[in-house]
């Protein structure tokens, strides 16, 4: 007899076993189906979490995905309190919910409640089905399964994610913003309520179809849980007085374009967060909108902002009305001729070369360079001016002799290395003098990039949309420290438009740097400034790229630029130190003789550019240690250098050393112990430099 219980009880466990085996492979082989829960909306959202633009499911469903945190906690309580009291305690069935449906329909011949659990309402939204035995018998399995995988919140998670609302309308953070246009995040009692209720019925209870029959299931659910003394009798009285909503409301729609670039990279139902501040995004919209209705032909416009520590677009219009005539055409990415704008990197070039300084005079008279010749926008010309005054007038003439001696395609090669893309009429043609008045195709996003490298004293970074992003980005010097020095204070001296008060006595919100650019035909209108936090970019001109005549960048697009920097939170300029190389001279002649002249390139042939040896410092090289004598001793430290063409003129520190003769060897003394950075250049700008750092001896 023991022996036989012994056998049963082994048959029974190996049983049991068995059935569980069965039960997991049927798991694995028939788990949940999310894919509904998956493909929810693209939603971008502002920097704050706040959508700026969803986008439909692949079913075209508004589903956006929620989560517990994204709710009100109230709202949470009241769905548990109304549609599931032991949700936190069951299993995924509710066995006294089961018996009590039971009980009630054999007493009553018919239905009387329901034992559904939001576990099993979950399991029914992800599968949906006709209401039959065995799809509720299939609900229960399922429900078992949600409750083996996920936790409590993971599973509420799906249930707030795909509950139905009416129509189109899946999930409550859609039902929230197309009934109430607020985030579920804020949701009042007599809101919470008729979410709760909506699912029960969502086409016969629809708000915007019967706001009585909304209201009738708002107040069951109220009525209900002051039944179970889950709310105070004074909060149901006001949330029963509170008015039902009549309508939906459309979905959020900022920066449009932004939204819809980064929705083609986006995953189903990914959610990506964006640099965009939307309170900022709103204004500049608005202006947009209200600026291009006195352009009176045709005429758009296109704008950005950007953070220039983080690189990150905190506001994007891509035309002013997305809804207009080619308004859907991103027109910050659009290739058009920069004009005048990419003159400030053909100057910053220079100034690295040592070749001239911001007080340098040059020649703007006609001239020829080849067939080309060049003419200023007035088709007058202003005789010898600075190198300062040349870039903050743009004249034409001096920065085309400027690129002349630098090279059309150095500038083309070093805007390409700092990220830009640059696009020509023929794609056999290449970089040429033309370019520095515009001959070429440039984005506005890629040209605001440029300029918030001369912000970051000409650290180039690419721009970033997606605050996500967590890699580190490359960065590239479009020119030096000293370089982006001289550029930001002539363009902070750059004329302002028409009808903007200038001059002292005028307190700003802040010092802007900005140039201004107009294309070949009156095509494209630019301006593009930055201060010490933020660089914005602005272009005006026809979607179709057709001639706007007498509309030009200074009183165009200036204006505009000027209005973006009004609406930007206040700053408070940055302190920063004069690099260590900027040659501080307030006249022409307090610069070396060679630089007070621009001069008209020297051209020699092949063979007299190969006997030219390159120019190098003998001493002190690069790294080298430098002892000094003793404190009461006066020193002087040779300077020797090799190579290079005609006279050399020497530059310590950003300060030309006082020579009486430009020789090879110099003689200089140096204040005491520390660094120093030497440089020497010849007659054709070449130039060499050393970092040294001088020392006492014991």
């Amino acid at each position: 007899m023991r022996l036989k219980s012994i056998q049963l009880r082994s048959w029974l466990a190996l049983g049991f076993a068995g059935a569980l085996c069965v039960a997991l492979v049927l798991d694995a082989f028939f788990s949940p189906d999310l894919s509904r829960y998956q493909d929810g909306s693209v939603t971008i959202v502002d920097r704050q979490g706040q959508i700026l633009r969803a986008f439909l499911s692949d079913d075209d469903k508004w589903r956006l995905p929620t989560t517990v945190e994204d709710v009100d906690p109230d709202f949470v309580e009241l769905l548990k309190a109304y549609e599931d009291k032991r949700f936190d305690h069951h299993i995924g069935i509710d066995p006294a919910a089961v018996l009590r449906a039971s009980f009630q329909a054999l007493r009553n011949g018919r239905i009387v409640s329901g034992a559904s659990t939001l576990t099993m309402q979950t399991a029914r939204l992800l599968e949906p089905g006709p209401r039959t035995l065995g799809q509720k018998i299939k609900q229960m399995v399922r429900a078992l399964q949600l409750e083996a995988r996920f936790s409590k919140n993971e599973i509420l998670n799906i249930y707030l994610t795909l509950a139905p609302y009416g129509g189109n309308l899946e999930g409550v953070r859609a039902a929230s913003l197309s009934y109430f246009g607020k985030e579920p995040k804020h949701l009042t009692l007599a809101q919470s309520a008729l979410l709760v209720a909506l699912p029960q019925s969502p086409e016969r209870l629809r708000p915007d179809r019967s706001a009585q029959r909304a209201s009738q299931g708002r107040a069951k659910v109220l009525h209900r849980v002051l039944s179970r003394n889950v709310v105070e009798r004074y909060h149901i009285d006001e949330a029963l007085a509170e008015e039902v909503p009549r309508d939906r409301l459309r979905f959020p729609f900022q920066a449009p374009h932004l939204a819809q670039m980064l929705k083609h990279k986006a995953g189903r139902g990914e959610r990506v967060e964006t640099h965009i501040d939307d309170n900022l995004q709103a204004l500049l919209e608005g202006l947009a909108r209200y600026e291009s209705r006195w352009f009176g032909d045709g005429g758009t416009m296109a704008a950005l902002v950007i953070d220039n520590q983080s690189m990150g677009v905190v506001a994007h219009v891509g035309s002013a009305d997305f809804w207009a005539s080619s308004g859907q055409i991103d027109l910050t990415r659009a290739q058009r001729s920069p004009g005048s704008t990419l003159k400030p990197f053909i100057y910053a070039m220079a100034f690295d070369d040592l070749a001239v300084h911001p007080t340098t005079l040059i020649e703007d008279r006609p001239r020829v360079f080849g067939d080309y010749a060049p003419r200023n926008f007035d088709r007058g010309f202003q005789g010898t001016v600075s190198l300062s005054d040349a870039l903050q007038m743009s004249l034409n003439v001096p920065a085309v002799a400027l690129l002349d001696r630098l090279g059309p395609h150095r500038l083309s090669g070093s805007l390409k290395h700092a990220g830009a893309m640059l696009s020509y009429a023929r794609s056999d043609a290449r970089a040429s003098l033309p370019l520095a008045l515009g001959g070429v195709g440039m984005s506005l996003t890629d040209l605001t990039m440029l300029y918030a490298g001369l912000a970051r004293d000409g650290l180039v970074r690419p721009i970033s949309y997606v605050s996500s992003q967590q890699s580190p980005q490359q960065a590239n010097r479009i020119c030096s420290e000293t370089a982006a020095w001289y550029i930001r204070e002539i363009l902070r001296g750059s004329p302002m438009p028409d009808g903007w008060g200038q001059g002292q006595g005028l307190d700003r919100a802040r010092p802007i740097a900005f140039k201004t650019g107009t294309s070949y035909g009156f095509r494209d209108a630019w301006s593009v400034g930055y201060s010490d936090h933020y660089t914005v970019g602005v272009w005006v001109g026809r979607a179709d790229g057709s001639s706007r005549p007498g509309r030009y960048g200074r009183n165009e697009a200036a204006p505009l630029l000027m209005k973006i920097f009004d609406l930007l939170p206040p700053e408070g300029e940055i302190e920063r130190d004069r690099p260590i190389n900027v040659i501080t001279a307030k006249t022409v002649r307090e610069l070396p003789k060679s630089m007070q002249r621009f001069d008209d390139p020297v051209y020699l042939s092949k063979r007299d550019r190969r006997t030219i040896r390159p120019l190098t410092i003998l001493f002190p090289p690069d790294g080298a240690r430098v002892a000094l004598a003793r404190q009461d001793v006066e020193d002087a430290v040779a300077l020797k250098a090799k190579g290079g063409r005609g006279g050399l003129r020497w530059i310590i520190n950003g300060r030309p050393l006082d020579q009486a003769k430009r020789r090879s060897t110099a003689f200089f003394s140096p204040d005491g112990e520390g660094f120093a950075r030497i440089t020497v250049v010849d007659a054709d700008g070449r130039s060499a430099t050393s970092n040294v750092r001088f020392m006492r001896s014991n």
